[in-house]
């Protein structure tokens, strides 16, 4: 038994099928089901029960899979004990605010763990970086770059606002209505020129950066707010999102880079498996 057969094992149970696991494991199929078949044969059990959609574990599996994720924590726990902290390499990772701290997270997280002697820095998009997890509009001519993920805009309201109980937004709806403005957003100036552009007036009460604190002051009834559909800000379910009817607002993000190295071809290929 070996390491790596245990972590194809865990990632089966985790992705739910063969495929998956060689996708997240960055190895052909055939390798997965070589090493399952090795493990299964070296413990004398069957670990998975085929069915179209997938596997699942067998009694087996269930005891074996809390027992494999001590086993592999254990062993990076000893590799990070003998790791030379001295020969990390710094990276900085320019990152544009309001991309949603739980999405991130994850994608940072496998960075971290794919790259065990870097040291990784957060920086702002504007400052100097290696790499940049931007909106596509923010892009230089200089860099190149692969798509992340997109999200439409919606129309943010309080729960108990009376536009809530609409089924269609208009943009007629919108006039006079208390409004928190985030900026910068190329979103609100495209939805500016289209309410200029019709006659509507919205009642601008805040000009807020952070998609978080734009969220809190709609929670306590400031008005309504443009943002991203991002599945974090969806889940909030003291607000309202609404799609404007005949306004379809979206925004790309991708990751940016200008040269490429070791590291950042580990990040690209995350980035990839992220947003499968």
């Amino acid at each position: 038994m070996d390491l790596r057969s245990l972590q194809y094992f865990v990632a089966v149970v985790e992705q739910h099928s063969f495929s998956g696991a060689a996708k997240v494991s960055f190895v052909a199929q055939p390798s997965i089901s070589a090493a399952i078949a090795q493990l299964e044969q070296t413990l004398n059990t069957n670990l998975f029960i085929r069915h179209a959609r997938g596997v699942k574990p067998t009694s087996s599996g269930n005891r074996l899979y809390p027992l494999a994720k001590q086993l592999l924590g254990q062993a990076d726990a000893i590799k990070t004990v003998f790791t030379d902290q001295s020969v990390k390499k710094p990276f900085f990772l320019g990152v544009t605010k309001g991309l949603g701290v739980e999405r991130m997270s994850e994608l940072l997280k496998d960075f971290t763990a794919a790259q065990e002697l870097m040291e990784l820095s957060l920086v702002s998009q504007t400052e100097t970086c290696d790499a940049r997890i931007i909106i596509k509009e923010e892009l230089s001519e200089s860099e190149s770059f692969i798509s992340l993920w997109q999200e439409d805009y919606l129309l943010a309201l309080p729960y108990n606002h009376v536009l809530s109980l609409k089924e269609v937004i208009t943009l007629a709806d919108l006039d006079r209505l208390p409004f928190i403005q985030r900026t910068p957003c190329s979103a609100w100036d495209m939805l500016n020129e289209t309410l200029n552009l019709a006659g509507v007036t919205l009642d601008v009460r805040a000009k807020i950066q952070t998609i978080d604190y734009t969220l809190g002051l709609v929670h306590a009834g400031l008005g309504g707010a443009l943002v991203p559909a991002s599945p974090e800000f969806l889940n909030k379910f003291e607000i309202v999102f609404k799609q404007i009817e005949g306004l379809v607002l979206t925004r790309d993000v991708v990751l940016a880079y200008q040269q490429s190295s070791e590291i950042i071809e580990t990040l690209k290929l995350l980035v990839i498996k992220h947003r499968q």
